[in-house]
């Protein structure tokens, strides 16, 4: 693929072929997501790379976690409730994805699994656990490194016929995602992202999310007419 290809192509995976992702190829996506930019060429950024028993268990205890009602536990600042323009957003694409799958608007068996799914990271066969150096914590510019990465690490799986979905439920309990993941204390947990084989006949993933417009969003200045 060319890089047009990529980055108009992707798009967020929530189903996946159970086969596993060979770690040579593995290897070959981050190498190319790691060349992303960082501040100063800091590169504050660690991925643990997660697979089979791991896995498994950070889903099943992620997931217990949630039914019982135990309280979330990231390490990370959520954006509070979207309002306005970003509410909207929010809205459109779970109706596109819920529409896709058949999912009604009071159908709360349905829309309790398809929550449910988010906590097992869509049950795919590899989850990539993003972290950065603890001591950076206190300034915004190591996470926006990270989300250079990680914009860099679902490009480059996609050109690997790979498929990714950026997934913050999955580390919504952390301590567990920490415990079994042998993330040190040293390092902030910031997101993590489900990778695998797209399963093409799952609907949802043939959802593309609409996106503004050029014009709305780049203000150009000294250009003339």
């Amino acid at each position: 693929m060319n890089y047009d290809d990529v980055v108009l192509g992707r798009r967020s995976i929530r189903a996946f072929k159970p086969e596993p992702v060979p770690r040579a190829v593995l290897e070959e996506v981050i190498g190319l997501a790691i060349r992303a930019p960082s501040s100063m060429n800091s590169q504050p950024w660690h991925l643990h790379v997660l697979t089979g028993e791991p896995l498994d268990r950070i889903r099943a205890e992620n997931t217990e976690r949630m039914i019982t009602g135990v309280k979330p536990s990231k390490e990370t600042r959520d954006s509070g409730s979207y309002e306005g323009l970003h509410r909207q957003r929010q809205v459109e694409i779970a109706v596109q994805l819920f529409e896709a799958m058949g999912i009604a608007r009071d159908d709360k068996e349905k829309r309790q699994d398809w929550v449910l799914r988010g906590f097992r990271q869509f049950d795919a066969p590899v989850s990539i656990v993003v972290t950065y150096d603890r001591q950076l914590r206190e300034g915004d510019i190591a996470q926006f490194d990270c989300g250079a990465l990680v914009n860099g690490l679902v490009n480059a799986a996609w050109s690997r016929g790979l498929g990714c979905v950026v997934n913050s439920q999955g580390i919504m309990h952390s301590p567990v995602v920490r415990e079994h993941a042998g993330i040190p204390d040293d390092q902030v947990i910031i997101i993590c992202v489900a990778m695998g084989y797209p399963d093409e006949s799952f609907p949802a993933n043939a959802v593309v999310s609409r996106r503004r417009e050029v014009a709305d969003v780049a203000n150009f200045v000294g250009f003339g007419e």
